[in-house]
């Protein structure tokens, strides 16, 4: 460790322990605080947003860290002062008080938000959204380089290297290639019956095959939570308490997948090395990885028939009446069933990417100026008719069913389409690596984790995507295996000849 570094140290944990603070007080927020404690634990993490801008923007901070960059450090050492270079040139050209009413803003409008979608009341969140996007925008030009674009600057906070103009190569390609076959596959005469996914399924069984399933694929609850949340997510301290969310309703699979999705992120934290962790290293690579890590367990892997052949019986055990006289391949059509909705978290792989393209497409105007938020239901709803033959019949279902934007996070959500591409691309290069459907049929869930662990997780963040990608592939980014995969899947399941 160099001098400098040792003297940046107590500056880094100070940093790290703000930042677990507010997380804590983000999860609590989310699933066990009281509903009239939001305005007042705002407060509290707007003193603490405070206290983290000004650490990282003190001007020794900044003295040591180009002292560092003189020095030669460890790969840890120099992997955390590259970080750290980007948190501070994030911050430093915003204006302390300005970031602080963000942070309160933003914890506050989460609450907002919940209630407004209870109430199918767009004008309920309205004024709060106008506000986080004037504030996002400022910032986005605070921190524009060069006349850069606003919300290429967004985008490059969740995936670096992924501009609009790659994106919209990437959305054109996607569009290109799945609506055709999209309308192929609806227009088939294969009919999937997955009624018997909806019913009389007791919570406490779905939380019994919650608990089941995260385990099974590799949560370590010894190191994890488990809670219940109005939108599933996860979240993490550092790789030795990582937190998941789910929640419960009528249909199994909703619950089944979307545990398994978020024990995809969790298994990605956990696996982060040990000397990585509570440094600003110690998280995934991007955004983007991480929604390859958990779609490729919710889909490749719990998507798949192989999955279900070791523990399709536990399945029946737990809703005999339910799934009593079901066989494991109606369960796995019915589970893969294509079927254009309007939830994005409750859609099919086909159709999925389209929910993506939508939010991208609304996203990017509205950070252009070319409208307005008032603008955003009567959009979003005409973009669902025009894509999916399908419209919203309220807010809640349409532009308000997705938390992020309460949150601040506009960028984020071509990150989900990313990952299911990167995760794709993975899947057929370990195919030829390992017997992947054999080792599922057999229950070795643990093979292709520890696969997974030692070519991405524990790197934290010393590797970017297209980094990762390269050095386990061989190839740079290309979204052709995620077209493969989906064509070949839907193509059999639906008996189409393309």
């Amino acid at each position: 460790m160099s001098k400098a570094y040792e003297e940046l140290h107590p500056y880094l944990e100070k940093m790290m322990a703000l930042q677990t603070a507010m997380i804590l007080f983000e999860w609590d927020n989310e699933t066990l605080a009281p509903k009239d404690a939001g305005t007042y634990t705002s407060k509290v993490i707007g003193t603490l947003s405070a206290e983290y801008f000004s650490t990282v923007t003190d001007e020794k901070v900044k003295e040591l860290l180009e002292a560092c960059k003189k020095e030669k450090g460890s790969e840890v050492e120099e992997a955390v002062i590259r970080e750290l270079s980007e948190e501070v040139e994030q911050l430093d050209c915003v204006p302390a008080d300005e970031y602080r009413e963000f942070a309160e803003l933003v914890s506050e409008s989460t609450r907002i938000w919940s209630k407004a979608k209870e109430d199918q009341d767009f004008d309920e969140f309205a004024p709060t959204l106008e506000k986080i996007v004037d504030y996002q925008k400022k910032f986005a030009s605070y921190r524009a380089k060069d006349g850069r674009d606003l919300y290429d600057v967004m985008l490059d906070t969740y995936e670096k290297g992924f501009d609009q103009k790659t994106l919209d190569l990437f959305f054109s390609e996607l569009k290109e290639e799945l609506v055709p076959f999209l309308k192929k596959v609806t227009s088939s005469n294969v009919d999937i019956d997955d009624s018997f996914l909806t019913g009389d399924y007791p919570v406490e069984k779905q939380e019994q095959l919650a608990k089941f399933l995260a385990e099974y694929v590799g949560f370590d609850f010894d190191k994890g939570v488990l809670a219940v949340s109005a939108h599933p997510f996860t979240t993490n301290l550092h790789n030795h308490d990582v937190r998941i969310t789910t929640h419960y309703n009528d249909r199994v699979d909703s619950s089944a997948f979307s545990i398994i999705h978020e024990a995809g992120h969790g298994i990605y934290e956990l696996g982060i090395r040990d000397d990585l962790t509570q440094t600003l290293a110690g998280q995934g690579a991007s955004m983007g990885m991480h929604e390859s890590q958990s779609r490729f367990f919710e889909n490749i892997i719990g998507r798949n028939q192989a999955f279900w052949v070791p523990i399709y019986k536990k399945l029946q055990e737990l809703f005999p009446e339910q799934l009593g006289d079901v066989t494991m391949e109606q369960f796995v059509k019915a589970v893969n069933k294509v079927t254009p909705g309007l939830i994005r978290t409750e859609a099919d792989e086909l159709t999925y990417s389209l929910h993506i393209m939508i939010r991208y497409e609304l996203e990017k105007q509205l950070i252009a100026g070319e409208i307005e938020v008032k603008d955003l239901p009567k959009l979003w709803a005409d973009k669902y008719e025009e894509y999916m033959g399908i419209r919203p019949e309220n807010v809640s279902e349409g532009v308000l069913q997705d938390i992020h934007w309460s949150q601040g996070s506009f960028g984020y959500f071509p990150s989900y389409a990313l990952g299911s591409a990167f995760g794709a691309q993975l899947y057929y290069h370990m195919k030829k690596e390992m017997d992947f459907e054999g080792l599922l049929k057999e229950g070795n869930v643990s093979v292709i984790r520890e696969y997974l662990r030692q070519n991405i997780h524990q790197y934290g963040k010393l590797k970017n995507s297209r980094q990762i990608l390269k050095s386990v592939t061989g190839e740079d980014f290309t979204p052709k295996y995620y077209i493969q995969y989906l064509k070949e899947k839907y193509g059999k399941l639906y008996q189409i000849q393309d």
